[in-house]
This record gives structure tokens, C-alpha cells and sequence, in this order.
């Protein structure tokens, strides 16, 4: 049997002109790319939202009408539904958590300079001028990460330039330069790749369970429209007996009057003839109106409803009515087994318990002792004019006199700092011990209480789904005998009314035999079409139940 491969993009769906939540589908701009100033710099995100009209309904217009089989029905249900497009974008949102969770290994660069001027009066001979007059101008330039074995580290450049009119300066400007390299590595609590990269973990756990979530939502969503599909049928037929018992109604009555006026029948005998003619009139009446309702539901599902030239278009379903013949019977604990393999909701659940086990080890790496390693090394270096002075002082007061003048600029401080000739480092452990932590105790015990809950759902869904599959497979085989004893009763209903025509014919009965027939072959037919599509609503019922409807139904969700 050849099915129709279905996808989850549909043209209805609801378009982000621009979003920012597309980290989970494309790649993240690095710097200094392009890419990377455009979208922090020049992106302008507006949210609008662009909604497109139904599609591929046109497809199925023949001769003005919209012609359905079922499969054709549930092809344009999936793309023209937008509940099935919400199941879709709950999952990217779930996408987007994990590409939120990596955040924590984005490096961060960090920049700063400032210039400073000071103008102070002198306090003292050392100032070196009567006015003392500074100019400060630092810049620092930092670079941090997080690595995956939960080490931290950063990377500091700090340069600055200081000029003064002191005469007692021997640099001036004074040009330093320093460079530090720190870490830190967690030897206990967030310890570990394992740790560090939880949070993606739980995230891509969590979005295997939305997953499932979502594609149990689209089953039921299915299984909505294809009710409605089928109830469909049965109105029409349930409207097509009953114009059939008006039609015979209509043949009674006018019988029934020709035989009053040739006199061969009472005038008293012309009642019961209209009133039956009359209830079949409401029947019908009623018929067509429900009829009505559930071609809007149609529409609906369909998204006709959207689109005025579509909405009036008249609807007509090709599936049979009847089921196939010879069904063989279907094995109840095979049908169960496979329900416990397939069904998503159920898989939901016990991803659930994944999730909290992996909360259970983040809790429990939130009890022990925050016990850290860290390691710092500076190196410095300093340039600048450099002035050789014969005194700082004369006895006197006055300032000695300038020797020599050494030219110097950042340069130098670049060569001292890059020769390591003045280093600066130290090693040392940090301790952070917990002397009672309730917080972290009661994060443990909330972890433990949610896997035992999710547990003993598991339990209760698999007992659950367990009944609901042995009632379906029961209602199933119900359904299939209720169909073969009403395919009899409406053949034994029409042998009776052709009997009691041709005793009637031969003038060995009364009218209101063949009347009394007529509508018990009208209510055979009307039962035939329910209990046919109550056969056709139980299959579908079990399918779900099984998790078995889209991939029966022919539907791929991507």
C-alpha cells in the first residue's frame, strides 16, 4: 500500500520576518567576522509576523467541488493546520535552550582606557614643583573563557603612561606594561567535563522529550481530524437514508391517495401515510442542517475556511463507507506490546527520568566542598625618557642638574615584560566548605521526590495505556461484528418490504405493512452507516492508542 510522505513545513506557519532565536539553526557569528558585526552592530529584529494563505486545496477542486479521500484530507491538515505548526515551533524553542546552554564557554574580551589630569599644589620640597601637575592614562585589555574540564582562565594586558613636571622624575612619560595569565580549576565541586557540560546534557535531554510531546500532540490532532473526517461520512449517508425513506414516504403517500380516489381505500387510511411522509421531511431537515456543521469542521481543518472562493465550495469525501471484508482478528497482547513500544507520550515519560537523574548529579555536585587550584603569573616591564640627574637635591633646595637623556618609549616596556625579567606568581588552593547547606540539601531531595513521581507515572501511564489498548482491541472486534449482523439485518429488512410489496400487490395486505417495512429498511441502513463508521472510528482509535496513526496514515514529521 503506497502512502503520502508528509512534512511539518507548512506554508501556513507562522513566518519570522526576523528573530534572534535562530541561534539553534544557523551557525553563531564569531569575531571578528562579517556576520558577527552585522548581527550585533546593524540587526534590527522587528518580530513581524507574516501569515500566508492556505495551500494546495486548489489541487483538489474538480469540477467546483473539493474532492477528498482521506489521505488527501489529512495532507492538507498538515499543511494548512497551524495547531500543527504551534507542535512544530515548541520544539525549537527546546532547540534553542542548547544553544542557550553553551553559553557558558563563550569567551569575553573586555577593553578599557581613561585619561586623567591632576593639578595639585605642592605640600612639600619632594614634589618637585610648586604646582604639581600629572597626566594618567591607563588602557587594559582582558580575555576570559570557561573550558569544558571547568577550568577558568583569563589573559590581562595593563599598559598605562604617566607624565608629571616633577623635577624629581626619572621617567618622564613613564610608559608600564603588564601582562597576567590566572586560572582556576575546581578539584571537587563542578569537577569535570561531565559536570561542566550538564546543563547541555539536560537541555538536549529535555528536547528529546519535547520531541516526543510534540509528535504525541500531532497524533491527537490527527486523530481530531480524521473524526471529524468520518463523522462527515456518516452524516452524508446518515442524510442519504433518510432522503431514500422520504422518497419512499413520497411513493406511499401518492399511492395512498390515487387509492382514495378510485375509492378503494378509506379516507381515514390517508393519515398515517402524511404523517410518516412529514417525520421523514424533519429527518431530512435535520440531516442537511448536520450535514453543515460538519462540513465547516472540514473547512476548518483544511484552512478552506481562510479563502471566500473556498469556503462555498461544495465537499465531497471518496472513502467508502463499508470496511473491508475478512478482517482477520487482531492479537490484543501483540497490540499492547506495541503501544509500550511506540507511544510517544510514554517515551516522554521516561526520557522525564533521564532528565532527573541528570538533576540528581547536578544536586548532589552542589553538596560537596567548593575546593579550587589557582595559579597567577605577572610580568612587567617599564619604558619611557629616561633622565640621569647629578643630585636629587643641592644644599641649598634647588634641584640637581639633568646629566644625560635616554630616549624610550612603549617599546621598552615591551621588551622588559617580554623578558620575564620581573615576575610575579603565586599558586594556592581555595576552600569554601559548607557547614550546612540546606539549600543544596532540599535542590538533592527535590531531584530524588521528581524521579520517584516520574517513576511511578511511568507505571500508572503503562497500566493506563494497557487498559485503553485491550478496550479498543474489544470495541474493534465489537465493531466488526455489529457491522456483519447489520449488513444482515438490512438484507433481511429488504426482503421483508419486497415480500409484504408483493402481498400488497396481490391485495393480501394492508398498507401499513408495507409502510411498517419501509421503515424498518430505512433504520437497517441507517444502522449499517453507524455502525460502519463506529468500525472505521474504533481503528483509528486503536491506531492511536498503539502509536501507530501517523506512520499508518503515511505522515513524517521533520
Amino acid at each position: 500500500m503506497s502512502r503520502i510522505r508528509m512534512q511539518l513545513k507548512s506554508p501556513i506557519a507562522l513566518l519570522c520576518v526576523a528573530t534572534i532565536a535562530a541561534g539553534a539553526q544557523f551557525p553563531v557569528p564569531v569575531f571578528p567576522t562579517r556576520s558577527y558585526f552585522k548581527t550585533h552592530l546593524f540587526s534590527h529584529p522587528t518580530g513581524r509576523v507574516e501569515l500566508k494563505p492556505p495551500v494546495r486545496i486548489d489541487d483538489r477542486v474538480v469540477d467546483g467541488k473539493i474532492e477528498l479521500s482521506l489521505r488527501a484530507y489529512l495532507d492538507l491538515v498538515m499543511a494548512n493546520s497551524p495547531d500543527v505548526e504551534i507542535q512544530r515551533l515548541n520544539v525549537e524553542t527546546r532547540k534553542n535552550a542548547i544553544e542557550r546552554a553553551f553559553g557558558i564557554f563563550d569567551p569575553f574580551a573586555s577593553a578599557s582606557f581613561s585619561t586623567t589630569r591632576t593639578k595639585t599644589p605642592a605640600t612639600d620640597l619632594l614634589s618637585g614643583a610648586a604646582a604639581l601637575n600629572t597626566l594618567s592614562q591607563p588602557a587594559n585589555f582582558s580575555y576570559q573563557q570557561k573550558l569544558e574540564t571547568g577550568t577558568s582562565y583569563s589573559v590581562g594586558f595593563f599598559g598605562s603612561k604617566f607624565s608629571t613636571n616633577s623635577a624629581y622624575s626619572t621617567y618622564n612619560p613613564a610608559i608600564s606594561s603588564q601582562l597576567s595569565i590566572n586560572f582556576s580549576q575546581p578539584l571537587l565541586r563542578n569537577r569535570g567535563s561531565f559536570i561542566t557540560k550538564l546543563p547541555i546534557t539536560i537541555a538536549r535531554s529535555t528536547l528529546r522529550q519535547s520531541e516526543y510531546t510534540s509528535r504525541d500532540g500531532i497524533i491527537q490532532l490527527i486523530y481530531q481530524a480524521e473524526n471529524d473526517y468520518w463523522q462527515l461520512v456518516q452524516d452524508r449517508e446518515n442524510l442519504r437514508v433518510n432522503e431514500e425513506a422520504l422518497k419512499l414516504n413520497d411513493a406511499s403517500l401518492q399511492r395512498a391517495r390515487k387509492e382514495q380516489e378510485l375509492g378503494a381505500a378509506s379516507p381515514l387510511d390517508i393519515f398515517q401515510p402524511e404523517a410518516d411522509y412529514a417525520s421523514a421531511q424533519i429527518a431530512v431537515s435535520q440531516a442537511k442542517y448536520q450535514v453543515q456543521q460538519s462540513e465547516d469542521r472540514i473547512r476548518k481543518q483544511i484552512g478552506a475556511d481562510l479563502e471566500p472562493r473556498l469556503r462555498t465550495l461544495p465537499i465531497v469525501l471518496t472513502e467508502p463507507v463499508l470496511p473491508p471484508a475478512n478482517e482477520s482478528p487482531v492479537d490484543a497482547e501483540q497490540a499492547v506490546a506495541k503501544a509500550l513500544r511506540l507511544r510517544p507520550d510514554l517515551k516522554a515519560v521516561i526520557q522525564s527520568l533521564d532528565v532527573d537523574e541528570l538533576n540528581i548529579r547536578k544536586a548532589t555536585n552542589g553538596l560537596r566542598p567548593d575546593l579550587s587550584l589557582t595559579g597567577n603569573y605577572v610580568t612587567a616591564g617599564r619604558g619611557g625618557t629616561f633622565y640621569q640627574r647629578s643630585n636629587v637635591t643641592l644644599s641649598d633646595g634647588t634641584t640637581g642638574s639633568i646629566v644625560s637623556t635616554m630616549p624610550g618609549g612603549f617599546g621598552d616596556a615591551l621588551n622588559q615584560m617580554f623578558g620575564f625579567g620581573f615576575p610575579v606568581y603565586s599558586l594556592g588552593i581555595t576552600l569554601r566548605l559548607p557547614i550546612r547547606d540546606h539549600s543544596a540539601q532540599a535542590d538533592l531531595a527535590d531531584s530524588l521526590v521528581a524521579k520517584r513521581i516520574d517513576t511511578l507515572s511511568q507505571r500508572s501511564l503503562e497500566k493506563s495505556i494497557r487498559q485503553g489498548v485491550l478496550n479498543a482491541v474489544s470495541q474493534l472486534e465489537s465493531s466488526k461484528a455489529a457491522v456483519k449482523l447489520a449488513v444482515i439485518a438490512r438484507d433481511l429488512a429488504q426482503k421483508v418490504l419486497d415480500a409484504e410489496q408483493k402481498k400488497y400487490d396481490l391485495g393480501v395486505t394492508q398498507i401499513f405493512f408495507v409502510l411498517d417495512a419501509q421503515r424498518k429498511v430505512a433504520t437497517a441502513n441507517s444502522v449499517l452507516v453507524t455502525q460502519s463508521t463506529s468500525y472505521r472510528r474504533s481503528l483509528l482509535n486503536l491506531l492511536r492508542l498503539t502509536g501507530e496513526l501517523l506512520d499508518e496514515r503515511g505522515i513524517t514529521i521533520q
